[in-house]
């Protein structure tokens, strides 16, 4: 069967957008006399003929980016949401929110609904895409969305080309476990998160991996503790922490890493509860830097990572892509650390 060639095609030999292939199409002066010359050449060689898609590629944008989360009833999604719609909105794009709730089916749709609705680039906020095994019939569903359309997610997909904005897990843990342990504390455990979760998976072993350098122990009772991402499931984790360890006849830990900051609220909640101080008795701390770090007494310990310059790289990534100017694919957000009073004893004033 003879090779169809298509805009995508050339695009692709040419190793630019076909955005940037639709403007040497219509003659545009917006585009590298190196890129011209090699478009050009390859239209000649495959003597290809545009279709009216390919022309329409540069015609008007409607300034729209989908954005499909997760659930932005999570603080740490409703963040960064309100953080790419202000992104955004300095380059004069809107955003088109559409929350899953955590539901596949849900997130599925929302690639169809947001096609219905021509929006110029996709971002995907969690989810499906945070899996750390790919689901293949989801890959077929990515394939589907035109090239024209720039898709970036904060996680990964197996087998798709798409652009990438990932938070920089291994340095984050990092960060916590070099503090933990400069502050003597030795038995730390960890607590909540899914294992089928590439970020949460990456931070476990992370710890697995430096953690006895570092001094701490690796008791499987400190460090098996799944139990989700929300502040109930936190305190219900450490409560059934607590009860195995009762049990076990075993120390309390010294500190707890929560896999993110509602787990480390809730766990807080837990150790009050159980007639303990904070950081006095065990430290805690979490990820994310969200609102309620600040609120929850004592103030909790956590990573940032800078919700307005994370949003503005998804922004940017997809309107870069727009303008042919062909981002990285993969790019770090890299986070640093928040040192509160849930860690630091000098800081609660005993």
């Amino acid at each position: 069967m003879e090779r169809k060639i298509t805009i995508y095609t050339i695009a692709k030999e040419a190793e630019v957008s076909p955005a940037t292939v639709s403007r040497v199409l219509n003659n545009s002066a917006n585009v590298s006399t190196e890129k011209r010359q090699k478009i050009e050449h390859l239209i000649r060689k495959y003597n290809f003929s545009p279709s009216a898609l390919a022309r329409g590629l540069t015609e008007p944008r409607r300034k729209v980016i989908g954005l499909i989360a997760a659930d932005v009833r999570n603080p740490f999604y409703a963040e960064l949401y309100v953080s790419c719609e202000i992104a955004a909105a300095k380059k004069d794009y809107s955003i088109m929110l559409i929350n899953t709730f955590g539901k596949v089916e849900v997130e599925k749709q929302a690639f169809t609904k947001l096609m219905e609705q021509r929006v110029d680039g996709i971002i995907h906020l969690g989810g499906v895409a945070d899996d750390e095994v790919t689901d293949h019939s989801y890959v077929k569903l990515l394939e589907k969305l035109p090239s024209s359309v720039p898709y970036v997610t904060t996680g990964k997909f197996d087998g798709i080309d798409c652009y990438q904005v990932q938070i920089d897990e291994a340095k984050a843990l990092d960060l916590l476990m070099k503090h933990l342990s400069q502050n003597g504390k030795h038995r730390v455990a960890l607590l909540g998160g899914r294992n089928n979760v590439v970020s949460t998976r990456i931070k476990y072993e992370r710890f697995l991996e430096k953690g006895e350098a570092m001094g701490f122990s690796m008791d499987p009772d400190y460090l098996e503790n799944w139990g989700y991402y929300t502040i109930p499931k936190g305190e219900e984790t450490m409560d059934a922490l607590f009860d195995k360890l009762k049990k076990k006849r075993k120390p309390l830990p010294e500190a707890v890493i929560g896999i993110n900051d509602s787990t480390a609220i809730g766990a807080c909640e837990s150790i009050t509860k159980h007639g303990l101080r904070i950081p006095e008795d065990i430290s805690v701390v979490g990820y994310d830097n969200i609102y309620m770090t600040q609120i929850v007494e004592p103030n909790l310990t956590t990573v940032d990572y800078n919700f307005v310059s994370f949003g503005q790289k998804l922004v940017d990534t997809v309107i870069d892509s727009l303008d042919g100017k062909e981002p990285v694919r993969k790019r770090l957000v890299h986070p640093t650390l928040v040192v509160r009073r849930s860690s630091d004893s000098e800081r609660s004033g005993s």
